[in-house]
């Protein structure tokens, strides 16, 4: 008869049973009769007769025995069957406190330690309640293309592949076939996906290929109901990964996990600028820069008592054409920044439905027509108001999990110095 397994945090539950265990050797001692076995569930003790050959830290260990209670008042599984299934055949070439590039060449087993784990099952609970409110909101989801026929109206931070013969360019994002399905008449859409920048820098929060998740909305009135929808839908996200993690991510990496209360504040950018210009660091025309964002995020804490905060009304000139202005002749734009902790997690609009105007825009912003005809043809048929936003997923783990670089929240990281493993 076979005997179930148990999972490490369950053997307590199973006192003077007969169970199962599998997982990977965290420790030996005496002599080799007390070993430390961890699974993805946490650590238990396996009780021996006497050393095992090929039990070393980290070999893949299938056991079997009984739950006995220990002396220290937990348990151990007295073993009475034990095989290494998997043996380590090297020394260990990385381990916690090695540096971060040098783990990173061994990810796997990186991702062995419990804060790495931590990170996935709470990216696996975000995603999960953003589907589960999606559904209740009535939302379709999308898998737009990834390759195009042509480059977006800049050219910058594009990678061209080849494609029989011609050329093609990765998706930086789904944002023109967000557009199609509102014309479409698809109302609400989300898409959770890859987008591929070929951005130069090296720093702590920027990659060259990251998950984005990305919403439309159509029948709005204004970018705030896009505003108002991303943040109590975000406030929801939060609320079911605290209620699942918050414990875990408190001990594992002592970081509060505050479920946001709404509305989020709403600083227009100008203001934002005056704020930050205040505090010391100069900011570029049009926009705040990281030292800048930062510096607004410790403003909000303190005069608002907030992790959040929309920055809006950005100038047109340093949105997309396809943003709506905020009024006729305006230099201004229905659009937002959400920035949480002072680091920007999503860029969003309400967006120019009108063809006139967007054919208008375009061509004030020097963007050639031709290659984007497909698009601007989703507003010559009757296309309803609508906006949306794409909310960075890497991103927000940092700031959940106060990790203070990206590639740590990240599966496999992929920069300008790093394609592989």
């Amino acid at each position: 008869m076979s005997v179930e397994r148990v999972p490490v945090s369950q053997l307590a539950d199973r006192l003077g049973q007969r169970v199962r265990v599998c997982g990977w050797v965290a420790g030996v001692h005496d002599g080799g009769r007390l070993v430390w076995l961890r699974d993805r569930t946490g650590v238990g003790r396996l009780a021996l007769e006497g050393p095992s050959p090929g039990m070393t830290e980290e070999a893949a260990v299938d056991a079997t025995g009984t739950v006995v209670a220990s002396d220290d008042g937990g348990v151990a599984v007295a073993v009475d069957a034990v095989e290494v299934v998997g043996a380590v055949l090297a020394p260990l070439p990385v381990d916690a406190s090695s540096p971060l590039d040098q783990r990173l060449d061994w990810r796997f087993l990186d991702l062995r330690r419990r804060p790495n784990l931590l990170t996935f099952e709470v990216q696996t609970t975000a995603e999960r309640a953003m589907r589960r409110l999606w559904a209740e909101d009535g939302f379709v989801e999308l898998h737009s293309p990834k390759l195009r026929a042509h480059p977006n109206a800049s050219g910058r931070e594009l990678f061209t592949v080849g494609y029989f013969g011609a050329d093609a360019y990765l998706a930086q994002s789904p944002q023109f076939y967000k557009q199609m399905a509102m014309a479409a008449g698809f109302e609400r859409v989300f898409e959770i996906g890859p987008v591929f920048r070929a951005n130069p820098h090296v720093t702590d929060r920027h990659d060259t290929e990251f998950v984005s998740v990305d919403v439309e909305l159509s029948w709005i009135a204004s970018s705030e109901e896009v505003m108002a929808y991303e943040e109590r839908w975000l406030q929801q996200v939060v609320a079911e990964v605290a209620a699942e993690h918050g414990d875990d991510i408190r001990r594992t990496f002592g970081v509060e996990v505050v479920v946001p209360e709404v509305p989020f504040p709403r600083i227009p950018l100008e203001a934002a600028r005056t704020i930050v210009e205040k505090a010391g660091p100069a900011q570029p025309p049009g926009d705040l820069d990281p030292a800048g964002e930062r510096a607004l995020g410790e403003h909000v804490a303190r005069e608002h008592g907030h992790e959040l905060v929309f920055v809006t009304e950005y100038p047109a000139a340093t949105r997309p054409f396809y943003h709506m202005r905020t009024e006729d002749g305006s230099g201004l734009t229905r659009s937002f920044d959400l920035l949480w902790k002072g680091l920007e997690v999503t860029t969003g609009a309400q967006r120019e439905h009108r063809h006139d105007r967007v054919v208008g825009q375009a061509r004030d912003r020097g963007v050639a027509l031709e290659p984007i005809d497909y698009y601007l043809d989703c507003f010559r048929f009757g296309c309803p108001p609508h906006g949306g936003f794409g909310f960075g997923l890497t991103r927000m783990l940092m700031c959940l999990l106060g990790r203070g670089d990206v590639r740590d929240v990240t599966f496999l990281h992929r920069g300008r110095d790093r394609l592989r493993p």
